[in-house]
Protein backbone atom coordinates (compact mmCIF):
# COMPACT_ATOMS: atom_id res chain seq x y z
CA UNK A 1 0.00 0.00 0.00
CA UNK A 2 2.72 2.34 0.76
CA UNK A 3 3.08 5.11 2.82
CA UNK A 4 0.78 8.48 3.94
CA UNK A 5 1.95 11.65 2.80
CA UNK A 6 0.85 14.98 3.64
CA UNK A 7 1.42 17.89 0.95
CA UNK A 8 1.61 21.01 1.61
CA UNK A 9 1.83 23.61 -1.11
CA UNK A 10 0.24 27.59 -0.98
CA UNK A 11 -3.55 28.00 -1.30
CA UNK A 12 -4.81 31.10 -0.04
CA UNK A 13 -1.37 32.70 -0.32
CA UNK A 14 -1.56 32.31 -4.13
CA UNK A 15 -1.93 29.53 -6.39
CA UNK A 16 0.45 30.25 -9.22
CA UNK A 17 2.15 27.03 -8.31
CA UNK A 18 -1.03 24.72 -8.61
CA UNK A 19 -0.03 22.95 -11.46
CA UNK A 20 3.49 22.09 -10.17
CA UNK A 21 1.92 20.70 -7.17
CA UNK A 22 -0.22 18.66 -9.07
CA UNK A 23 2.67 17.48 -10.74
CA UNK A 24 4.52 17.22 -7.41
CA UNK A 25 1.59 15.06 -6.08
CA UNK A 26 1.00 12.42 -9.36
CA UNK A 27 5.12 12.04 -8.82
CA UNK A 28 4.78 11.56 -4.39
CA UNK A 29 1.33 8.92 -5.24
CA UNK A 30 4.09 6.07 -6.91
CA UNK A 31 5.33 5.91 -3.39
CA UNK A 32 1.90 5.79 -1.27
CA UNK A 33 -1.31 7.80 -0.39
CA UNK A 34 -1.80 11.28 -0.82
CA UNK A 35 -3.53 12.82 1.72
CA UNK A 36 -3.54 16.25 0.55
CA UNK A 37 -4.28 15.40 -3.12
CA UNK A 38 -6.97 18.44 -3.49
CA UNK A 39 -3.87 20.97 -2.65
CA UNK A 40 -3.17 20.38 -6.65
CA UNK A 41 -6.55 20.64 -7.62
CA UNK A 42 -7.30 23.38 -9.68
CA UNK A 43 -11.27 23.38 -8.33
CA UNK A 44 -9.74 23.85 -4.88
CA UNK A 45 -11.13 26.78 -3.82
CA UNK A 46 -14.46 26.60 -5.05
CA UNK A 47 -14.45 22.68 -3.17
CA UNK A 48 -13.91 24.16 -0.03
CA UNK A 49 -16.41 27.16 -0.03
CA UNK A 50 -19.05 25.21 1.22
CA UNK A 51 -16.86 23.82 4.59
CA UNK A 52 -16.20 25.69 7.53
CA UNK A 53 -12.71 26.78 8.13
CA UNK A 54 -13.22 25.10 11.39
CA UNK A 55 -13.97 21.60 9.26
CA UNK A 56 -11.13 22.18 7.31
CA UNK A 57 -9.04 23.13 9.70
CA UNK A 58 -9.67 19.73 11.53
CA UNK A 59 -9.87 17.87 8.46
CA UNK A 60 -6.11 18.98 7.90
CA UNK A 61 -4.89 18.04 10.99
CA UNK A 62 -6.05 14.82 11.10
CA UNK A 63 -4.14 13.82 7.89
CA UNK A 64 -1.52 15.42 9.62
CA UNK A 65 -1.36 13.22 12.51
CA UNK A 66 -1.29 9.81 10.43
CA UNK A 67 1.10 10.98 7.56
CA UNK A 68 3.92 8.81 7.92
CA UNK A 69 6.08 11.93 6.04
CA UNK A 70 5.48 15.93 4.92
CA UNK A 71 6.04 17.12 1.48
CA UNK A 72 6.01 20.85 1.44
CA UNK A 73 6.56 23.55 -1.49
CA UNK A 74 7.69 26.37 0.58
CA UNK A 75 8.28 28.96 -2.66
CA UNK A 76 5.24 30.64 -2.37
CA UNK A 77 4.73 31.72 1.13
CA UNK A 78 1.91 30.54 3.06
CA UNK A 79 0.57 31.14 6.83
CA UNK A 80 -0.81 28.01 6.35
CA UNK A 81 2.00 25.88 5.67
CA UNK A 82 3.99 27.21 8.06
CA UNK A 83 1.60 26.01 10.69
CA UNK A 84 1.31 22.84 8.92
CA UNK A 85 5.60 22.29 8.99
CA UNK A 86 5.36 23.72 12.66
CA UNK A 87 2.63 21.47 13.75
CA UNK A 88 4.77 19.11 11.49
CA UNK A 89 7.86 19.38 13.34
CA UNK A 90 6.16 19.21 16.54
CA UNK A 91 4.47 15.91 16.10
CA UNK A 92 7.68 14.76 15.21
CA UNK A 93 7.31 14.24 11.74
CA UNK A 94 9.69 13.44 9.06
CA UNK A 95 9.52 17.06 6.79
CA UNK A 96 10.98 17.79 3.32
CA UNK A 97 10.68 21.55 2.43
CA UNK A 98 11.42 22.20 -1.31
CA UNK A 99 11.95 25.89 -2.21
CA UNK A 100 12.48 27.03 -5.86
CA UNK A 101 16.18 28.70 -6.55
CA UNK A 102 16.20 32.70 -8.27
CA UNK A 103 11.74 32.97 -8.12
CA UNK A 104 13.12 36.79 -6.46
CA UNK A 105 11.54 35.78 -3.31
CA UNK A 106 13.26 34.94 0.21
CA UNK A 107 12.35 32.16 2.05
CA UNK A 108 11.45 32.97 5.99
CA UNK A 109 14.70 32.17 8.25
CA UNK A 110 11.05 30.50 10.36
CA UNK A 111 11.97 27.82 7.68
CA UNK A 112 15.72 28.09 7.01
CA UNK A 113 16.92 28.47 10.18
CA UNK A 114 15.23 25.29 11.06
CA UNK A 115 17.62 23.02 11.51
CA UNK A 116 14.76 20.24 11.89
CA UNK A 117 13.77 20.85 8.20
CA UNK A 118 15.25 19.38 4.88
CA UNK A 119 15.14 22.13 3.06
CA UNK A 120 16.25 21.21 -0.62
CA UNK A 121 16.68 23.84 -3.09
CA UNK A 122 15.77 23.19 -6.68
CA UNK A 123 15.11 24.81 -10.36
CA UNK A 124 13.17 22.72 -12.23
CA UNK A 125 10.00 20.13 -11.53
CA UNK A 126 12.27 17.32 -12.61
CA UNK A 127 15.14 18.07 -10.46
CA UNK A 128 11.67 18.94 -7.43
CA UNK A 129 10.89 15.29 -8.65
CA UNK A 130 14.32 13.86 -7.99
CA UNK A 131 14.93 15.25 -4.19
CA UNK A 132 11.37 13.87 -3.51
CA UNK A 133 12.71 10.19 -4.36
CA UNK A 134 15.50 10.56 -2.90
CA UNK A 135 13.73 11.81 0.20
CA UNK A 136 10.55 9.55 0.58
CA UNK A 137 12.62 6.55 -0.42
CA UNK A 138 14.36 5.83 2.59
CA UNK A 139 10.70 5.26 4.43
CA UNK A 140 9.43 3.07 1.20
CA UNK A 141 9.85 -0.32 2.85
Amino acid sequence: MGIKIYFAGSIRGGRDDGELYARLIGYLKRYGTVLTEHVGDAALLAEEQDMSEEAIFGRDMQWLSVADLVVAEVSTPSLGVGFEIATAQAMGKDICCLYRKGIGRRLSAMISGNRQITLFPYVTADEAEAIIATFVEQFVK
